[in-house]
Order: structure tokens, then sequence, then C-alpha cells
């Protein structure tokens, strides 16, 4: 897609990928709105140059406004990137119920919810590009990422079925999954973190990739093939090499 004179929307803008994407697409020439709880992030980020549109991804009705208002006030995105996203690391020692059902909120009915407020007119005028940041989290299972991998795997499959879907009625649907991102959802990560790129180069990589078409966006490279790789290794297998870590 053309992203220069684009409208795009980003869902999850106040901080990390979102943030950075959102001002990687005005700098290529886009018209951008941003959306998250915190105004006065969304503030610092828009510095004045995008649409402030306050609103909460687990509010669907809270989302359904701000699409309108942003359809009023700048016409209806042809883009919209769902970056919303909330992870915590998970211990099987103390199962956290409430932190399970924060992940299936934001990760996972926070996509729903957006694509609640935009598919509707995306298919009435046969055209549009919807991009969701799932992660590389979600192609196998690692021991602390029970909630976060599952709601990714979960967005990872719902984006692929929705592409099927819609695929003969002008939408496209691309799936992003980032490897490590130096963002505040992972500074607080105690673990390695190998191929950790910045923010701002990820939210490159995302726009090059709509740029290009593609449906499914990985990066970065090595981290792209370890986990494609990994895919592959036998479950028996993978379950023996990862516990004895």
């Amino acid at each position: 897609m053309r992203l220069a004179g684009s409208a795009a929307w980003v869902v999850g803008a106040s901080s990390g990928i979102g943030a950075a994407v959102a001002t990687e697409l005005h700098a290529r020439g886009a018209r951008v709105a941003v959306s998250s709880r915190r105004r006065e992030r969304l503030e610092e980020v828009s510095a004045g140059r995008m649409l402030v549109v306050p609103a909460d991804v687990t509010d669907a009705q809270a989302l359904a406004t701000a699409a309108a208002t942003i359809r009023d006030r700048m016409g209806p995105p042809d883009l919209v990137v769902i970056a919303a996203g909330h992870w915590r690391r998970s211990e099987a020692e103390a199962w956290d119920t409430a932190e399970f059902d924060r992940h299936l909120a934001v990760n996972l009915s926070g996509t729903s919810n957006t694509l609640a407020a935009v598919l509707p007119e995306m298919l009435a005028r046969g055209r549009g590009t919807i991009a969701g940041v799932a992660s590389v989290a979600g192609f196998r299972g690692l021991a602390g990422s029970e909630a976060y991998g599952a709601t990714k795997a979960a967005q990872i499959n719902l984006l692929e079925a929705l592409r099927i879907a819609v695929a003969r009625r002008g939408v496209r649907v691309t799936t992003v999954c980032p490897g490590f991102v130096r963002t505040e959802m992972t500074e607080r990560n105690t673990f390695p973190m190998p191929f950790l790129i910045e923010a701002d180069a990820a939210a490159r990589a995302i726009c090059d990739g709509l740029e290009r078409d593609r449906v499914e966006i990985i990066f970065p490279l090595p981290m792209a093939l370890v986990m494609k790789v990994a895919r592959l290794v036998p479950a028996r297998a993978w379950s023996a090499i990862w516990s004895r870590r």
C-alpha cells in the first residue's frame, strides 16, 4: 500500500512499537490518528502532528466512538494498526487468573474490539488494510509466557483466518510478529533477549512491510529464522530442550 497520503489509525500508540509506528507513518506522509488510554502520552507522541483520540482497547464502545470521531475528523482510515499489548511473566507456582484475564482483555479482546470498530466500514468500501501486532512468542510455548504466548498465538490464528475470509473483498490483513523490541513492556525483563532491536527499527520494518503489501511481517531477521525453524521441532523434543533450562 502507499503510505504517503493515506489515513492511518494506530491503536495502542502511547508508547513502544505503537508510538514508533505512528511517528514513522507521519514521517512517510500519512495522516495519523492515535489512540490509547493515556491522553498525555498520546499528546507527547503526536507533538501536534496527529489526531489524538483517547480510548481504552478493552472498551468496545469507546473504540467504536473513537472510530466515528476519526471518520468525522480525518475520513475513514485506509490503515489500522492494532498495537495495544500487555505482558507479564506467568508463574506456574502461583497461577494468577486475574493476570491471565488481563492478557485476554488487552491482547485478544482488544484486537476483536478494534476489528468491530473498523472492519464493517472497510468491507463496505471494499478497501483498507488492518495490521495486527502479535509476536514470535505465539509460535511455540515458552515457560513464563503461558498467558502472553497464548494470546499471541490466538492473534496469529485470528488474523490468518480473517485474511482468508476477506481476501476477495478488497481488505488486506497483515500479521506483524516482532521479536524482542526495547520498550516499556520489555525493560523489566530479567532474562536474555537475543537480537533485541529499538522501537524505531521495528517501526521501519513494519512500514516497509506494509508498503510492500506483505501479509506477514516478522523481524528481526535472525529471530524470524530461529522461530520459523522452531515451528518444525517435534513437541516432545521442544519440551525436553526447554525443560532442561
